[in-house]
């Protein structure tokens, strides 16, 4: 499942009847999606204003049969289109929607790896120990969203600033490590408040 150009070179697939004589027709013409609306099966309306169209084709930069699914946005007067794909012929559209959307949740997992655990920081050559890195970044990732669920006491969905978690760890750290070696202890009362409003010099406001 996946997403192709809005211009993608697609074919349809002859069905007609063969002449009996020569090679079998497999294509009839090049996919002319708006002129052609109604070579697709039309499927649903979602949300009111996204009318999704569904067909077999052939894709030519895979050289398969795929299930393509065409999702025309309709805003004021402008019609803009989505195509979303499945190699997996047997699948409806709505389902490659659903799949497609949540395959896209995951970039967000390995986008935050990425620019704050350090997922790509890894220098070794070593099989396990490049296992052992890429689990460790992901468990810090998972930590942190853990810690933030239990900081902001919700059960439900939320949003999380890794940038900010990453930035009120290096303070704690860096407060730690100032306040040990003047001897400073943060259990104290009026020490503690100060701990906390530093914790969060240079954290995402709410």
């Amino acid at each position: 499942i996946g997403k192709l150009r809005t211009d993608a070179d697609l074919t349809w697939l002859y069905t007609g009847r063969q002449s009996g004589r020569g090679r079998p027709k497999k294509f009839d013409g090049k996919v002319l999606f708006e002129k052609e609306l109604g070579r697709f099966n039309r499927v649903n309306t979602i949300d009111d204003n996204v009318d999704v169209y569904s067909s077999i084709v052939y894709c030519r930069c895979l050289k398969i049969n795929v299930r393509v699914v065409m999702m025309l946005y309709r805003h004021k007067n402008k019609i803009s289109r989505v195509l979303l794909f499945s190699t997996d012929t047997t699948l409806d559209a709505l389902s490659i929607i659903a799949m497609y959307n949540s395959r896209f949740q995951i970039e967000f997992v390995f986008r935050d790896a990425k620019q704050f655990t350090g997922l790509m920081d890894c220098q070794a050559r070593n099989k396990e120990a490049i296992h052992t890195h890429i689990n460790a970044s992901f468990s810090a990732l998972n930590v942190l969203k853990f810690e933030d669920i239990k900081a902001k006491n919700v059960t439900g969905e939320t949003v999380i600033s890794i940038a900010s978690w990453k930035r009120r760890k290096f303070n704690q750290h860096l407060i730690n490590l100032v306040f040990g070696k003047l001897g400073i202890d943060v259990s104290d009362e009026k020490v503690s408040q100060v701990y906390s409003e530093i914790s969060e010099y240079g954290t995402i406001a709410a």
